[in-house]
C-alpha cells in the first residue's frame, strides 16, 4: 500500500504553496472531540488540518460549507460528492459513576426516574426501553441538546444519563470516566461517513487524509466499510 509520505511526494509544490496548504475538515463536536482529535497528531502532517464543528448534522453542500472534507452524519448521498461510509454503531446508556452510585441505577426500570439527556438530531430512547422490554416514561424526561456530544459532556458532569454511540465513548467507558448501563444496544447504523467532492477525490491531501481515518479504524480493531486502494 502506498505510504502517506509518497502521496505526498507525488506532488510538486512549492515553498509558497506548501505554506498555505491546508485542509478544510467539517465534523460533528462527538467526532472531533472523541475520536479525530486525540489521533490527530499522527497524520502524516496535522499542522495541515483546519478542524471545523458543526452544531447539528455536518453540511454536505460544498457549494457554501467551506470544507474540503465533511466527516458527514449517516450516509446519505450526495450529488457531486463521493460518500463512503465510515462508522456504523448502536447506542446505550451512560452515566457518572456518582449518579449511578447516588440514584441506585441497577436495572433498565431504574432509568425511567431520572434524568434522561435528549438528543435533538436523533433521539432514540424510545427505541432504546422498547429493546430492553421496559415501558419508556413520558419523554422528555430531561433537557434536550443540539447533538449527542453536548448531551455525554453533560453526563460527565453528573447532569443524568445520555444514549451515546458505542463508538464514540469506548474509550471514555474504559478510562472510567463514564459507566455504561446495561447491555442492550439500538440498532447499529451507519452515524459518519466520508465525504468529498468527486472531482477532488485524488488530491493528495484529502487522499492522505482518507487513508488516515481508515487506517486508524481497522487499528482500532473497529469495523470500516472501504479499504484504500494501493
Amino acid at each position: 500500500m502506498t505510504s502517506l509520505l509518497d502521496v505526498f511526494e507525488a506532488d510538486t509544490l512549492d515553498a509558497a504553496d506548501t505554506a498555505n496548504h491546508s485542509l478544510r475538515v467539517l465534523c460533528t463536536p462527538g467526532f472531533a472531540a472523541r475520536w479525530l482529535v486525540p489521533r490527530l497528531d499522527r497524520f502524516v502532517e496535522p499542522s495541515a488540518v483546519r478542524l471545523r464543528v458543526s452544531v447539528g448534522a455536518p453540511s454536505t453542500d460544498f457549494q457554501t460549507n467551506d470544507a474540503d472534507v465533511v466527516i458527514g452524519w449517516a450516509d446519505a448521498a450526495v450529488a457531486g460528492a463521493e460518500v463512503v461510509p465510515l462508522m456504523q454503531s448502536g447506542r446505550y446508556p451512560v452515566a457518572a459513576p456518582n449518579f449511578v452510585r447516588e440514584h441506585g441505577i441497577a436495572s433498565p426500570e431504574d432509568l425511567r426516574n431520572v434524568t434522561l439527556m435528549h438528543d435533538e438530531t436523533m433521539d432514540q430512547w424510545a427505541e432504546w426501553f422498547a429493546a430492553a422490554g421496559v415501558e419508556p416514561p413520558d419523554f422528555p424526561m430531561g433537557p434536550e441538546f443540539p447533538n449527542c456530544e453536548l448531551a455525554t459532556s453533560g453526563v460527565e458532569q453528573g447532569l443524568g444519563v445520555s444514549l451515546a454511540y458505542d463508538l464514540m465513548v469506548r474509550e471514555t467507558v474504559a478510562s472510567g470516566r463514564l459507566v455504561r448501563l446495561f447491555e442492550t444496544v439500538t440498532m447499529p447504523f451507519v452515524i459518519y461517513s466520508f465525504v468529498c467532492q468527486r472531482s477532488r477525490t485524488s488530491e493528495s491531501l484529502i487522499a492522505a487524509f482518507r487513508e488516515f481515518v481508515f487506517n486508524e479504524m481497522q487499528a482500532d480493531g473497529r469495523p470500516s466499510f472501504a479499504v484504500v486502494a494501493e
